[in-house]
């Protein structure tokens, strides 16, 4: 059974850090998705934040572009994201998805777990106040 496990959320003030990790299990020795993170805040689309793929560049979206970075420790099977200069409007439930070649939506409607990504993590949450 894949799992995927989401730390390190928490509170903090704005222009605060935070690092994410998120930690699979179960994975197939075969089967090698990508990776991102999604986050959704109380009544607002879900967003992709961050994906990475193997022989590409991440990708990141205009709002935290030049302030996180995602990363793969492959030999721990853990996906991070560093989150710098962290703003209110970042506040969210953060949520690591695994999925191969359907990283097509940047914003999707209704809860981020019932979009179709082949695994979700249960998220963390990010509170960030001003």
């Amino acid at each position: 059974e894949v799992q995927l496990a989401e730390s390190g959320g928490g509170s903090v003030e704005t222009g605060g850090s935070l690092r994410l990790s998120c930690t699979a299990s179960g994975f197939a020795s075969d089967d090698d998705p990508d990776m991102g993170w999604y986050r959704q805040a109380p009544g607002n689309e879900c967003e992709l934040v961050s994906y990475i793929s193997s022989g590409d560049s991440p990708w990141y979206g205009d709002s935290v572009k030049g302030r996180f970075t995602i990363s793969q420790d492959n030999a721990k099977n853990t996906l991070y994201l560093q989150m710098n200069s962290l703003k209110p409007a970042d506040t969210a439930v953060y949520y690591c998805a695994a999925a191969r070649g359907l990283w097509r939506r940047t914003m999707v409607a209704g809860p981020c777990r019932d979009y179709g990504m082949d695994h979700w993590g249960e998220g963390t949450l990010v509170t960030v106040s001003s």
